[in-house]
């Protein structure tokens, strides 16, 4: 019998630890942001599909840290006051504006955006009576990751791999109730010294990053790998993953809207083409560019396999505006092609034989960040953060006959964050992320010398005792 051929879809949802750290232009606004463009849109299309269906066909992971966020007392509200005041007011000032002008396209771009942002805040504020909007994607979320989003083949000692471990997948199972032992690699950083803790902590499956190992395009990528000391390694599938995320990928099309050019108060009203934005041609794009991708993934699979492609779920509504709606085409193009899609579940990966052990060499680390390994977070250009980060650890753990205190604790996790690294290599949000990192190890050193005033880290990790009771 031959194997089946399968498409796996996984959306991982992360967002730094800003809740409490600045406004404009870096810190909540970016929640706030996100939650009303990306995950509001993702929520409406998996209550279209229902809780059966979506967790059928698709994988989706929240990070520990973007749920302490979003979970945190008086975040919903703040987050529906920015898009009721700050985003309605903006709107207004440039729809003012550019009536001036006598520009009618870019007035009616703003018109439905601001009605977009108002919906979105309609949404949110419902769901603050049933537990907001954490509560309203639990039924769809299978999979966790580590309590920070740390680069765990980074962390120098078991204690603080341990760490992350144990308060992501507590938090998890406090919050969900259930945990199949699915856990995201942040930025699918595997390295092989990984796999013991990972089994002790429970993960039975990972998603990695295996282009630059076993080569673009080869078929190894298309089914599993199971280390005799480790959980399954489900490998992303660089080939049609670069269809969306590689330069030049849909998101770049000429109807869609530019996420770069922006009017003075940060509204997106322009195509890539440079052209006043046409919700309806972009619509009739992202159909096109469904039907190209499940066509692409169906040629791939054509000796079978499972084909997982795997994205940040920012970037589908957030970076790429249409990318919700080109997802729900892709589920209704692949059923009415006879494309079966899958989520990374026990059941489906009974369905795909693993390589045999021993039968790939997995020594150095990997990652889907520059050249495949870790460079984009210890590189040269961020080696200040990495050595503050590993320095403050060794501290906390090797200067210390006791286990450190939860403040402690906290600012740790808070510093070992993946984002300070990658903003600062990115030259993304100026010295923010540094200003972040240093803050934090400030905070830890003068959590270590015994002070135990309010926590800098108001509502992270807020299930840590938990963890370790």
């Amino acid at each position: 019998m031959s194997e089946p051929a399968e498409l796996a879809i996984v959306l991982h949802t992360h967002m730094p630890y800003v809740e409490g750290f600045g406004t404009w232009p870096f810190g909540e606004e970016w929640l706030w942001e996100a939650a009303a463009t990306s995950y509001v849109p993702l929520l409406r299309l998996l209550d279209e599909l229902g809780e059966e269906q979506a967790r059928a066909k698709l994988t989706l992971s929240l990070t520990p840290v973007l749920c302490d966020q979003l979970e945190a007392p008086g975040a919903s509200e703040r987050c529906v006051s920015f898009l009721r005041t700050v985003r309605a007011d903006t709107h207004q000032l440039e729809i003012e504006e550019f009536e001036r002008r006598g520009d009618s396209g870019v007035v009616h771009e703003l018109q439905r955006s601001a009605a977009e942002y108002a919906s979105a805040a309609d949404t949110l504020e419902r769901l603050q009576d049933s537990g907001g909007l954490i509560r309203a994607l639990a039924p769809y979320t299978s999979w966790t990751s580590s309590a920070t989003h740390a680069i765990l083949p980074l962390l120098a000692l078991h204690e603080s791999i341990e760490l992350q471990l144990r308060v992501g997948i507590e938090s998890h199972r406090h919050r969900f109730g259930e945990w199949g032992g699915g856990f995201w690699l942040p930025e699918c950083a595997h390295a092989p010294w990984l796999h013991n803790a990972l089994v002790e902590a429970g993960a039975h499956v990972t998603c990695v990053e295996f282009t630059k190992l076993l080569g673009r395009g080869h078929r190894d990528n298309l089914r599993p790998h199971q280390p005799d000391d480790g959980p399954m390694l489900v490998p992303v599938d660089r080939a049609i993953i670069d269809l969306v995320w590689g330069d030049g990928g849909y998101p770049a099309r000429a109807a869609y809207r530019d996420s770069h050019r922006r009017t003075h108060y940060q509204h997106r009203v322009w195509a890539n083409d440079g052209s006043v934005y046409d919700a309806d041609r972009a619509r009739r794009q992202a159909a096109e560019d469904a039907r190209e991708f499940v066509s692409a993934v169906r040629d791939r699979l054509q000796s079978g396999g499972i084909c997982v492609c795997a994205l940040d779920t920012e970037l589908l509504g957030h970076w790429w505006y249409e990318g919700p709606l080109w997802l729900s085409a892709v589920i209704d193009d692949a059923q009415r092609e006879g494309l079966a899609l899958t989520a990374l579940s026990a059941e489906a990966l009974a369905r795909h034989p693993p390589t045999e052990a021993g039968s790939i060499d997995f020594a150095a680390p990997s990652s889907w960040g520059a050249g495949g390994d870790l460079r984009t977070w210890s590189a040269p250009a961020v080696a200040d953060i990495v050595w503050q980060a590993r320095g403050a650890e060794l501290n906390s753990f090797r200067e210390h006959a006791q286990l450190p205190s939860s403040r402690a604790l906290r600012e740790l996790l808070a510093l070992q964050s993946s984002d300070w690294a990658f903003l600062a290599h990115r030259d993304w949000a100026a010295e923010y992320p540094r200003q972040r990192a240093s803050g934090h190890a400030a905070q830890l050193a003068r959590a270590l010398k015994g002070e135990t005033e309010e926590p800098h880290v108001r509502n992270l990790a807020p299930y840590l005792e938990l963890s370790y009771s």
